[in-house]
């Protein structure tokens, strides 16, 4: 027996040929701590399983779980200039722009799209709170604008999804005018009579409250979710009182009026498709592929035994 080729060589084959087992089959809950294995948490939409916490999701996978098939098309949003002030804090604002790409893949903090829910033309757009907070930078605001022009030149309704802390510091004051330019879009689509529905998800802070994220003919949010313009802790310092709580969380503002509905992600796309068909005037979603009989047909038809 030669235990060089019996058993050595085995070993050594064994050991290089060993498959890699990827770390990122599990993701924790930030809640209750459960362990949720990555096909199961993507099926139901990034919400945990176990306590029902909704954890952040990109705008590309929202898409793909919001239009029928998953079909969507991007529409083109206008470049602003790439560094207008020439900002550095601790990095160059051009480093942390390509830091925030490679991370996401994304080239900025908002993703707009056409395509239809429920056989209904709708236009979208969602921010992507991992791309530097989803601040509002002028591509965000030249995004809304693209977003509305877009929904009037079709026709759509627009349904607009936030998640952002705020305004983009690195811009300054530019950043600050996106307030005014988006809600000059938001009147656009008034002026057109087309229906504006702004879901708010986990964190919308800052600008974006005061501006575009609170304009909505409805407003929708997701559990939990964040909404605020000042965070409750720099509000705790400020009048040095203890807040109520669940102050400035989703529920606690739909129980104050500020809110029409909470309501859980996965059940987001049917709610949405109900109020869109509702606000155009259409009846409700025909299910399946077949088309509704018409009044004669169902008129005609024989009498069921």
């Amino acid at each position: 027996m030669n235990w060089i080729t019996n058993y050595v060589r085995p070993r050594i084959n064994s050991i290089f040929s060993r498959r890699e087992v990827p770390e990122n089959l599990w993701s924790k809950c930030d809640e209750c701590g459960t362990m949720l294995f990555h096909r199961e948490l993507k099926d139901n939409l990034n919400v945990c399983t176990s306590c029902g916490h909704h954890m952040a999701i990109t705008p590309r996978d929202r898409f793909k779980a919001l239009f029928d098939g998953g079909i969507f098309t991007e529409v083109d949003v206008p470049e602003p200039l790439a560094d207008p002030l020439q900002f550095r804090d601790q990095k160059k604002y051009p480093d942390r722009m390509k830091a925030a790409l490679k991370q996401t893949g994304e080239k900025e903090a908002m993703l707009v799209a056409a395509g239809e829910i429920g056989r209904t033309p709708i236009v979208a757009a969602a921010q992507d709170f991992s791309f530097m907070g989803g601040s509002m930078g002028m591509y965000v605001g030249n995004a809304i604008i693209a977003a509305a022009q877009e929904a009037v030149k079709l026709k759509r309704p627009l349904v607009l999804f936030s998640a952002a802390g705020g305004a983009r510091m690195q811009e300054g004051i530019l950043s600050l005018m996106q307030m005014p330019r988006t809600t000059v879009a938001v009147q656009m689509l008034k002026e057109a009579n087309l229906p504006y529905i702004v879901v708010l998800t986990h964190p919308t802070t800052g600008g974006v409250t005061a501006s575009y994220a609170m304009l909505g003919d409805v407003q929708i949010a997701e559990p939990n979710a964040l909404i605020c313009f000042a965070g409750p802790r720099v509000i705790e310092q400020t009048i040095r009182e203890k807040l109520p709580e669940g102050f400035q969380r989703a529920e606690y503002l739909l129980d104050h009026g500020m809110l029409d509905r909470v309501t859980p992600r996965t059940e987001l796309r049917d709610e949405l498709i109900t109020i869109v068909r509702m606000l155009l005037g259409l009846g409700p979603v025909i299910k399946g592929d077949l088309p509704a009989p018409s009044a004669t047909e169902s008129s005609d038809a024989p009498p069921s035994a």
